[in-house]
């Protein structure tokens, strides 16, 4: 179940996207699906919400959005250039205005000095605009290192959105 604070923040993001005109598309990877989860849990989000994917795999983020596999190699799957590619990757294959990716370091065990635990990539891509991406270190156990890739996924597509 998804908590009220988060639907809130879902359900506030979706209204300004309906008033924008703007429809989203996710892709996912350490969150597994939570952020398109949190999206589609609000009434009506299927004016707003275009498709999300989960790419958990290495293979999976090639394969679905075009992640090339030379730069997993060469960067790794949480870094800055796969979160980009994977929400550019998201936007190229839907028809949304906006895509957002998340990829990281959930935990428990995986994570190194260069890439602890927590490390967390987000990524969005405006359809005829840029691509931004923020790395966050989110504190706690897996569910909370998800829960605040959420939070910080959905905040990523407010900012995303044309001003009002």
């Amino acid at each position: 179940m998804i908590e009220a604070a988060i639907l809130d923040q879902a359900a506030a993001l979706l209204a300004r996207c309906r008033t924008a005109g703007v429809t989203v598309a996710t892709a996912e990877s350490c969150t597994g699906g939570l952020v398109a989860a949190a999206l589609t849990a609000v009434a009506d989000s299927s004016l707003v919400m275009d498709r999300g994917v989960v790419t958990y795999s290495l293979a999976a983020k090639t394969e679905m959005l075009g992640v090339p596999a030379a730069l997993i190699a060469a960067e790794g799957a949480v870094s800055e250039a796969v979160a980009r590619a994977m929400a550019e990757g998201a936007l190229a294959r839907s028809s949304a205005r906006l895509a957002v990716s998340v990829t990281g370091l959930a935990g428990p065990g995986g994570g190194t000095a260069e890439k602890p635990v927590g490390l967390v990539w987000l990524a969005s891509a405006h359809r005829g605009g840029g691509t931004v991406a923020a790395r966050h270190v989110f504190p706690g156990d897996q569910a909370a290192v998800r829960r605040a890739a959420v939070v910080a996924a959905l905040a990523m597509l407010d900012r995303a959105l044309p001003a009002s």
